[in-house]
């Protein structure tokens, strides 16, 4: 009888159920600025799992979407904030096709009693879509702490844009890489 240890790394599929949530969502990730500068990302909270219909915006289509983990995190500064929803598929993702300004994202997860408590439906102003061949699709919504919200046309700063973008491809990369 031959045993690994430690235990081989479960099968990419099956991470976002046999990993704790920490691992899924860590409770630091690294970051840049437009400029460069190092940033930090900071986990402020995580949702209950949940279905995909209530974690993802109506216009988001996911076919064959099992489940869907959704977290928010702020920067060092905490000026912006942002939620990822990790979508869970039976099969590959399907190709992305929006390709709007503001996509069609994940629905916030404010966090009471943080700097996260005023981020809603209303106030994120950039997203971003991270998918490859794996059975996961993550969706990210970016906007201000201090709860503006978007107007019609509003173009997001490069910096949140930038926090979208990094979270969406750390996140997916941990779980597939």
């Amino acid at each position: 009888m031959t045993m690994i240890w430690p235990p081989a790394e479960p099968p990419v599929a099956e991470r976002w159920r046999m990993w704790p949530a920490a691992e899924v969502f860590p409770a630091r990730l690294p970051g840049t600025t437009p400029s460069g500068a190092r940033t930090t990302y900071v986990l402020v909270g995580i949702a209950p799992e949940s279905p995909c219909a209530a974690a993802f915006q109506d216009g988001v289509r996911l076919p064959g979407c099992r489940t869907a983990l959704r977290a928010t995190y702020t920067e060092t500064t905490q000026t912006f904030v942002a939620t990822a929803g990790i979508a869970v598929l039976t099969g590959p993702p399907p190709a992305e096709r929006n390709r709007d300004p503001r996509p069609v994202t994940v629905r916030p997860y404010p966090v009471q009693g943080g700097p996260a408590e005023l981020f809603g439906q209303r106030q994120y102003i950039a997203g971003a879509r991270e998918s490859a061949r794996e059975r996961y699709v993550v969706l990210t919504a970016a906007g201000y702490t201090d709860g503006r919200p978007y107007t019609e046309g509003q173009a997001a700063p490069p910096r949140l844009r930038g926090m979208a973008e990094q979270l969406a491809r750390a996140l997916h990369g941990r779980l597939t890489g």
